[in-house]
């Protein structure tokens, strides 16, 4: 009887306007293997074709469509989402919006069109979160036009989902990484703990710090460099503050770790918005979370439990 041997696998594929990258190291064999990564795949697309606003048979795109009509029924794990987003919303004091998918009819981070004052004043009002209700296995916008876009906390859900697959197939040394937001699982396969870089926000080329991610973390980044374009100097980015309708200023980056990828998600989303001082402070106040925000200026801010970033502060501080 053949005595299998540990081997890393890798499996790669489009996924979400990016990439999705799935590792893990086991001893299962090249046959289950590919099971693994089979299931691995038909899940993340599975969130995706099911939460994509760009998908006319997606439950969010028959949300929006009966926006200002009627109820619709959702399932438990929409219910769940819809929800985290609401719970930003207030977190952010309306600076993150779920229903700020209505905004890309002004804007166009492709060919870098600015919108006009006008353009935005007549979208603004379908901005507004308060005007979605979720009760009893419903969603109801009270205002024809509303859209809901959940890409502000989807990807990260399906980061943790794909990890927690490769969990319950008994998996013990796994990294997930969708477009940089990412999960591990237990610790490498050499036995060392994962390490992620955190990316320099003006030259992606190098970072800033690494980070060990332990036994097994989340991590997700929020960034002004991804969707973005400089016109007269000025960045534009699709950061949006939902109460303006243009980009949140402050910060080129927020990067957050986590017990899961989804919490780090929206705290880095959240952070992001509320800029350095207010950002670290939530950072603070939440369990078992650090974060590192990089300034407009490069000046960069960390939480306590994160030494060397609270160094590499204080030395651009400094310099």
């Amino acid at each position: 009887m053949a005595v299998l041997t540990h081997a890393l696998y890798t499996l790669r594929f489009p996924l979400m306007g990016g990439a999705g990258v799935v590792r893990f190291v086991a001893a299962c064999g090249v046959e289950q293997a590919e099971v693994i990564t089979r299931k691995a795949e038909r899940e993340a697309r599975r969130i995706e074709a099911k939460f994509s606003r760009y998908r006319p048979q997606s439950v969010l795109s028959e949300i929006n469509n009966r926006a200002g009509k009627e109820p619709v029924i959702v399932d438990e794990e929409t219910e769940g989402l819809i929800q985290a987003a609401l719970d930003l919303y207030q977190t952010t004091g309306g600076r993150f919006d779920p229903t700020i998918g209505v905004l890309r009819r002004a804007w166009d981070f492709k060919t870098g069109k600015i919108p006009s004052v006008g353009e935005l004043a007549a979208l603004l009002p379908l901005v507004r979160a308060s005007a979605v209700e979720l009760r009893s296995g419903t969603v109801c916008f009270h205002r024809p036009g509303m859209e809901l876009d959940l890409g502000g906390v989807g990807k990260e859900y399906a980061v943790d989902a794909v990890a927690d697959l490769l969990v319950s197939e008994g998996v013990e040394s796994a990294l997930v990484n969708f477009s940089g937001d990412v999960r591990t699982v237990g610790r490498r396969g050499d036995g060392r703990p994962w390490s992620v870089g955190v990316q320099d926000p003006r030259d992606p080329r190098r970072n800033r710090l690494s980070i060990a991610m332990g036994n097994g973390a989340g991590i997700a980044t929020s960034g002004d460099y991804e969707r973005a374009f400089v016109k007269d100097g000025i960045r534009y980015h699709h950061l949006l503050d939902a109460r303006t309708g243009l980009p949140a200023r402050g910060l080129a980056s927020a990067t957050v770790i986590a017990p899961r990828t989804f919490q780090a998600g929206c705290l880095a989303t959240a952070a992001f918005l509320l800029g350095s001082k207010a950002g670290l402070d939530l950072l603070e106040a939440t369990p078992n979370v650090e974060g590192v925000l990089i300034a407009e200026s490069g000046q960069m801010f960390a939480t306590s439990g994160l030494a060397p970033a609270r160094e590499a502060s204080h030395a651009l501080a400094t310099a």
